[in-house]
């Protein structure tokens, strides 16, 4: 079976911001250590997957970083992981406009390998897959496209794309978002489940370039194409009733996070059998002085003298001063430590200094905090912007290299 994984980049990740000011979705740092890219790339690396497209355009410099720092193969494997940078062609001027026509645009570097099968991944999702499942589902069904789905309860599937199947789970409909509406209540599938599109296709090869060149002014897989195929085509749903995230947004991204520092989460990067694997930094191990930890993720390289850190994660090179309080943070730590490459003039040190007092918050890499500086989204309005912060769904966010002076309160 030959099968060609593409790994779709993302677009601006809007509903990210302030974390995709200087990177995209992929890129951003997940758990401490990794970023979001590891995820599905991961995936496919533990379900023998091992030709991998990497189709980036928007803020892709730190990513392609990361991937070619972290992916590479020896000379003996055929395994690669090559990145598809949007780019002007004779054939065309134009950037991506979506998920579909990214595909569209890379078909000749698909076809260097002559797949039989395609599977289309998005980038930026916590989950772990068995693709091998999915492509054996695919084979005994004659499927020409399969659609991964998950159950989800009502209140949350007018939001997404609801798929109706019928006892042999071929998709009998799909309506992106219905919202709570009459229509809703008829997209109920067997045992009376709303079933959402994760994201993740797999084509037969010769049917997605059909559908592409047949629907040229259709852009997106989830709006044009996957629509058209359900009408034409046998077109089956693989369900998935194991731990799965969309974490576009703040409020998402944060709550997925924390969630790591449960006893046992959902989503357990401990599990032998999927490992998530990422960019090997041959940082020391961390150090924590006289402080008090209940439910938290230290990365390495950190260096920890803070009086509190409840329910938070500290990413790489994280350092907290002495009577610092953490709770209910991803604090994502740093590139490098002040004495690699020397402090900035008049600026605290990279970090989070003495004395501060830090709750419910995101702090992107390279931050400078200073000592008695206060951080918290209490008594402050949603989608609040500033130069410092910005608050969204509960959650203030501090953005990458920002300096907060000494008794600074936000």
């Amino acid at each position: 079976m030959n099968v060609a994984a593409v790994i779709l980049g993302g677009g601006k990740g809007t509903r990210l911001q302030p974390l995709t000011q200087e990177r995209s979705k992929p890129a951003v740092p997940v758990a401490g250590r990794f970023r979001l890219v590891d995820i599905p790339i991961s995936n496919c690396l533990n379900n023998n997957l091992g030709k991998i497209y990497l189709l980036t355009q928007f803020m892709s410099v730190s990513l392609h970083e990361h991937v070619q720092s972290s992916f590479q193969f020896g000379s003996f494997s055929n395994n690669f992981v090559r990145l598809l940078a949007a780019q002007q062609t004779p054939d065309s001027t134009a950037w991506f406009t979506g998920t579909a026509d990214a595909v569209r645009q890379v078909k000749m570097h698909l076809m260097d390998e002559r797949p039989d099968y395609v599977v289309i991944l998005s980038g930026d999702q916590l989950y772990r897959l068995d693709f091998a499942h999915v492509l054996q589902q695919h084979i005994d069904k004659r499927a020409d496209v399969t659609i991964a789905t998950k159950p989800v309860f009502r209140e949350e599937a007018g939001a997404l794309g609801i798929m109706q199947i019928d006892g042999q789970n071929r998709i009998l409909r799909f309506v992106e978002k219905p919202g709570d509406t009459p229509e809703l209540d008829d997209l109920q599938s067997p045992g009376s489940q709303y079933l959402a599109s994760m994201g993740i296709y797999v084509f037969n090869t010769a049917l997605l370039w059909k559908l592409l060149e047949e629907n040229p002014d259709k852009d997106d897989f989830g709006k044009h194409i996957i629509p058209k195929a359900i009408e034409s085509h046998s077109v089956f749903s693989y369900v998935y009733n194991g731990y799965w995230k969309d974490i576009g947004t703040i409020g998402m991204f944060h709550e997925a996070n924390l969630a790591l520092t449960d006893t046992l989460p959902e989503f357990d990067f401990y599990d032998p059998s999927g490992t998530i694997y990422s960019r090997r930094r041959n940082l020391p191990p961390s150090k924590v002085v006289n402080c008090w930890i209940d439910r938290a993720i230290v990365t390495e390289g950190c260096i920890i003298s803070a009086e509190r850190l409840q329910h938070s994660l500290i990413g790489v090179r994280g350092i907290v001063g002495e009577k610092t309080v953490v709770i209910d943070s991803y604090l994502m730590g740093a590139d490098h430590y002040d004495w690699e490459a020397g402090p900035a003039e008049g600026a605290p040190p990279i970090g989070i200094g003495s004395g501060c007092h830090i709750e419910k918050a995101i702090i992107d890499k390279n931050c400078r905090i200073g000592n008695n500086v206060v951080i918290s989204p209490e008594g402050k309005e949603d989608e609040t912007v500033t130069d410092l912060y910005t608050v969204r769904d509960g959650v203030i966010v501090i953005p990458k290299n920002t300096i907060i002076p000494d008794n600074t309160v936000l």
